[in-house]
């Protein structure tokens, strides 16, 4: 879709070259929601593309992605055999159930920034205990997990002029097992249930990330893999309010997000364990 409101387009390739953001502003980067839709409010886009930032880092400490990482480098991404946790990151980038054309401009940083109960991004990220490094104007930087970046549909922690620079997965998460369930009313819909799974195979320690279902990411942690009735008691205290849309009643949504844990706690546990 044209914007016709669009008056300039500032291409800077260097952090100090960043302008003054003023009212009208709006980042750029893969642009596959900011085109979808008139934006009568943006007069203009700030590209950030140029800034050439590597998509992908392995580190001793973890991973790296940049937030101008697109979902199919993301996919094709060869990651360490040894991360118990790494199939989970082709699970979540299939679960955007988008075209070949989506996938080569959509980024990582975009779907998280974008806020949507279903962006999977966010489930993986939520998961797998990401934290965003944000840039803030002046040249400060902070930093904040997903699950906290995360404030409701389409709203994120981003103050004004702040740019989301790259999300970061620590190696404690990566070595964790996964368990990985998502749920649609078709079977080409948007998601509306994504559930994570996550048991630490040295501590023992059991987590469960609700997303989609819900309108923020919600975590539930445990000392260890709790028994079937504890944890359906605790996503009933926790989780008080379903997202309501036209992919799923909140009644539906409560009603999978309770099967699909269980299943996720079994796979994890082993059926035997009550």
């Amino acid at each position: 879709m044209d914007l016709n409101t669009i008056t300039e387009i500032a291409r800077p390739r260097r952090r100090v070259d960043l302008p003054l953001w003023r009212t009208g502003d709006a980042w750029l980067a893969g642009g596959t929601w900011l085109f979808s839709e008139p934006q009568p409010e943006i007069a203009r886009l700030i590209d950030i593309v140029e800034f050439d930032w590597t998509a992908l880092e392995v580190t001793e400490a973890g991973m790296r992605i940049a937030a101008t990482c697109k979902i199919a480098e993301l996919e094709a991404a060869t990651l360490p055999s040894h991360w118990l946790a790494a199939p989970l990151f082709d699970q979540c980038c299939r679960a955007f159930l988008a075209s070949f054309k989506v996938w080569n401009a959509a980024t990582v940083g975009g779907n998280i920034c974008l806020a949507l109960p279903a962006g999977p991004m966010i489930s993986l990220a939520s998961a797998l205990d990401g934290i965003c490094t944000i840039w803030s104007p002046g040249g400060s930087e902070r930093r904040i997990g997903v699950v906290d970046f995360i404030l409701g549909p389409q709203r994120n922690g981003l103050a004004r002029g702040e740019l989301l620079r790259s999300i970061e997965f620590p190696l404690s998460a990566l070595r964790r097992r996964t368990g990985f369930r998502q749920i649609s009313l078709s079977p080409l819909g948007r998601s509306a249930a994504v559930l994570i799974g996550t048991l630490c195979p040295v501590s023992g320690r059991f987590a469960l990330t609700v997303t989609a279902s819900t309108p923020r990411p919600m975590r539930l942690a445990f000392a260890q893999l709790p028994r079937r009735a504890v944890l359906r008691d605790t996503i009933e205290s926790v989780i008080r309010h379903y997202y309501d849309d036209v992919h799923g009643r909140p009644e539906w949504r409560r009603h999978m997000t309770l099967q699909l844990a269980e299943e996720i706690r079994d796979e994890l546990g082993g059926r035997d364990a009550s």
